[in-house]
This record gives structure tokens, C-alpha cells and sequence, in this order.
């Protein structure tokens, strides 16, 4: 078949790509997203006002880049966002730096050192345009090599000036002083939130050499906050991890504490679901049409976690700020929104109060708890949840004991503590080798059947034992051996 090779004309799709739909915000945010994809631990950014002409300089202490590796880096579409990505990567597109750097000014220059070998590229868009060709600089000006600094280590910088986008620079509508440091306020602000997981994990991020605190949405360390049971749903074969939090009532803050916990869009504005993608967040403060946003709910801030596998599924846009939600989660995440909207409604209307002494209910919904002990963990019921205690209170001694006894029954068949068990092979113990949790589950099951007949054979109940969950790995000549010399002799 006769095909006819066709270039895409440079001037007009450069200025198509100028207006993708970045923010500042998200632009620098998704800049940020290369150098912690590049392993960097500290990443500084620099807004220089210079009356008008001023510049961004994004410089990290990762990897850097091959001057192959820069030359990729610095191609439209250098990824095929179908590939598979590395585990934790942000990239998707091959898009972002240029992009984003182009949404905020005409001209774009990276400097990188990998192996002790400093590489640079400059794309200026001013000269894209005029010559209406894909044409990347070699060498950056001098001038702005001059600005960029010198390497104290291996990385990579980034200079974005000519900031007509940012501050009006080459237009009659440049921006005053007051107005550029205001903007740079705002990206701090949502800095500290985007990337609120990562800055409590090995990362510093330093703007203008101050350090960007994380902000916690959830608020997961006040005493007050309630944090749901985090929940395991799978979307498309792909693993999507929901945790819901209900804030504490406004009451419960002074003035100053009230506002930063308000956040950049405010109380109302910042309910409903946070997506988070490999520990970024990428989409915040939104009910996806599953409920409208009212003062009862503003309380509610509900976790969703989903890794770069699953970036179809949500359809994660090139600024990595949009996202659409699967129409498999929805009905999971339509019953979660609802159930915690009402507990936010209830608090902001009757100022519920946690009902144990120190007024902390952080962890108190959830039904399991991870055991540790010296030799292996396990999964065990929460004892201490409000409703089975409250069940506890209003049964006699009989009844709970045969309750708590179930529960154990239900702990050993978990599904989760069955697949940590070393081994389903069969294998003879001696009775002194079972552990306490084992004998007393034989002990309490046999004494409960022989109870209801009398007449039931040891073989029987052995039988039944050695095929409940957790006890397929003990021999039944030592359930039986437990049996008749801890139970029948009693």
C-alpha cells in the first residue's frame, strides 16, 4: 500500500501544545514528577521576578540524564504512554516537561550531569515559530547558563524563561512583584499537598530555599479525626486501595488551625474523593457527579490509591491532574461516600462524640488488626470495635463466651492469615507443640459437640477439625491425641 510520510507543521502544533490545559500549579507539579522519577531526594525550585523577565529553575539531585537519554527527554512524545511503566514511575506520556514548561514560557533549557558528563538542549519556541521547524538547540545560551548555576553532584537542571504564560513577559500585561510572589505562594501551598506522602518519605522539595511542609488532608493525626476501615476493591484485575475520613467538627480547631486545615480550595470545596496515583495525588475535592457538595459533608475526604498499571482504567490525562472514574468502582465508591457523608451530617449537627475517655476514634471502625509477636503476625478481629462491644455488654457470660469463642473460629479462617501459613502439608506434631490458640479452639469445639450429642464418635469431630481453615497443616492422630487426653478426661 502506497503511503505518503507527512510531518506535522511546527509552528502551529508547538502553540497547540502551549494550551493542553496546564495551570501553574499542575505545571510545575508535573516538572517535579521527573526528578523524583530520577531517584532525587532533594529537588529546589526558583522563581526569579527580574522585573518582568524573570525565570523557573527546577534543579534536582537524581541520576541526570545520557546526552541520549537528555535527547529523548527532550523529544515531543518520547513515550508511548500503552508501555508498561516502571513500578512507582510518575511519567506517562514523555509529554510532561515539555509541555508543562512550554505553559508557563517560550523557552525551555536542561543541563544535566550523569557519569561525571554534563549534556544540555534548549528548545525556543520564539525560533520554532520563525523557521516553522522541529529545530532543538544544542547549546543553551550563554546567558541563561549563566543563570543555571553550577552542580554540586550528579542531576539535572531546568530554566524556563521568557514566562509569557507566568507573569506576561513580551506582552503589555506584565505582572506586578506582588502578583508573581503571589502566585509562587500558591504553588507552594499546592506542593505541600500533591506531594504531601512523598515529603514524608525521603524527599525534600525547597522553593525559593524555603521547605515545603507536607499537608495531610486527612488530618490523620488529630485525636479527633475518624479514619474508616480501609477497604481492597479491584478494578479491571487491578488493585485500588480506599480509606475514608470523617474531619473533626470545626469546634474542635482554634482560628489559625481551622484555616490550613480548610485547604487551598476551602472547607466546602475540599470534600469527596482524593485519587492518589503511586502516592501523588493527582485529582482532589470531588464528588465525580456521584453526590452534590453540601456544608453536612464538608467533614468527609475519602483516600483512593491505584498504581501506574491501572492509568487506563482511570484515564489519567497528560498533566496528571484529571482523571474519569471506571464504572467499575463507582457503585463501591457510591456506598462509601454515602455511609461517611451521613457520619459527617451526624457530627455536623448533633457534634457526635467518640464514646471512649480520651475521645480519640482513629482506628476504632476497623474490623481487623494486624498481631505481631516475636515470631510471625497474623490478623485478628478488633475486640474493641464500638458495635461488637456494645453486643458484648448486652449478652450473658454463656453467650459471650461462645461469641468470643466464633471469633476465633472466624480469625483462623481468615483468608489472609491461611495464605502467611508456612505450609499445608500434613505433618504429626506433639500435643505440647500446638500453640495455645489451637488447643483452645479443639478444646472448646469438642466440648461444644459432645454437649449437643452425647453420642458423637472422637473420629467425627476429628474429622471436622482437620478440615477447618488453619488446621489442614496438623495431623489428625494429634487432634485426636489432644483430644482424648484433654477433653474426654476432664
Amino acid at each position: 500500500m502506497d503511503t505518503i510520510l507527512t510531518r506535522p507543521s511546527a509552528a502551529p502544533v508547538i502553540q497547540s501544545l502551549r494550551n493542553i490545559g496546564y495551570n501553574a500549579q499542575t505545571a510545575i507539579a508535573d516538572i517535579v514528577d521527573n526528578g523524583i522519577d530520577a531517584g532525587a531526594t532533594d529537588i529546589h525550585i526558583t522563581f526569579e521576578y527580574n522585573t518582568g523577565d524573570g525565570y523557573i529553575i527546577i534543579q534536582d539531585n537524581g541520576t541526570g540524564m545520557s546526552d541520549e537519554e537528555l535527547q529523548i527527554a527532550m523529544t515531543i512524545g518520547s513515550k508511548d504512554p500503552r508501555e508498561e511503566r516502571k513500578q512507582h514511575e510518575l511519567g506517562r506520556f514523555g509529554m510532561g516537561l515539555k509541555t508543562a514548561s512550554f505553559s508557563l514560557g517560550k523557552r525551555l533549557s536542561v543541563l544535566t550531569k550523569k557519569d561525571g558528563i554534563i549534556s544540555e538542549r534548549s528548545w525556543d519556541l520564539d525560533y520554532v515559530s520563525q523557521n516553522n521547524e522541529w529545530a532543538l538547540f544544542k547549546k543553551i545560551p550563554l546567558e541563561v547558563k549563566e543563570r543555571m548555576g553550577q552542580f554540586e553532584s550528579e542531576g539535572t537542571i531546568i530554566l524556563i524563561d521568557k514566562l509569557d504564560r507566568f507573569s506576561g513577559y513580551g506582552t503589555p500585561k506584565v505582572i506586578q512583584s506582588s502578583s508573581f510572589y503571589g502566585k509562587v505562594g500558591r504553588i507552594k501551598k499546592y506542593l505541600e499537598m500533591v506531594f504531601h506522602l512523598k515529603l514524608n518519605n525521603n524527599l525534600n522539595i525547597f522553593m525559593n530555599n524555603n521547605f515545603l511542609v507536607p499537608w495531610d488532608p486527612f488530618l490523620s493525626e488529630h485525636p479527633k479525626t475518624i479514619e474508616g476501615e480501609t477497604q481492597i476493591i479491584r478494578v479491571n484485575r487491578k488493585r485500588v486501595k480506599i480509606t475514608p475520613y470523617v474531619l473533626p467538627h470545626p469546634s474542635a480547631f482554634n482560628e489559625t488551625k481551622y484555616k490550613e486545615a480548610a485547604g487551598v480550595k476551602g472547607w466546602r470545596d475540599q470534600q469527596g474523593f482524593y485519587i492518589y496515583r503511586e502516592g501523588r495525588l493527582v485529582n482532589f475535592g470531588d464528588w465525580f457527579g456521584m453526590f452534590t457538595k453540601d456544608n453536612f459533608s464538608e467533614l468527609v475526604r475519602i483516600k483512593i490509591d491505584f498504581t501506574n498499571d491501572a492509568d487506563e482504567d482511570w484515564k489519567i490525562d497528560i498533566k496528571k491532574s484529571s482523571i474519569s472514574v471506571p464504572e467499575d468502582a463507582k457503585e463501591n465508591l457510591k456506598a462509601i461516600g454515602k455511609y461517611y457523608r451521613q457520619v459527617s451530617k451526624e457530627i455536623m449537627l448533633y457534634r457526635a462524640k467518640p464514646s471512649n475517655k480520651t475521645g480519640k476514634m482513629k482506628g476504632s471502625l476497623h474490623t481487623w488488626e494486624l498481631y505481631n509477636d516475636e515470631i510471625d503476625s497474623s490478623y485478628i478481629l478488633n475486640r474493641n470495635h464500638p458495635i461488637l462491644m456494645e453486643v458484648l455488654k448486652q449478652i450473658d457470660d454463656e453467650t459471650r463466651r461462645k461469641l468470643n469463642f466464633y471469633l476465633k473460629l472466624v480469625e483462623s479462617g481468615s483468608p489472609i492469615n491461611l495464605l502467611q501459613s508456612d505450609s499445608m502439608l500434613k505433618k504429626e506434631e506433639d500435643i505440647q507443640e500446638l500453640d495455645d490458640n489451637k488447643k483452645f479452639i479443639i478444646s472448646e469445639l469438642a466440648n461444644s459437640l459432645f454437649s449437643f450429642n452425647d453420642e458423637i464418635e472422637v473420629e467425627s469431630i476429628v474429622d471436622s477439625i482437620s478440615l477447618m481453615p488453619g488446621f489442614e497443616s496438623i495431623n489428625r492422630r494429634t487432634i485426636r491425641n489432644f483430644i482424648e487426653k484433654e477433653v474426654l478426661v476432664k
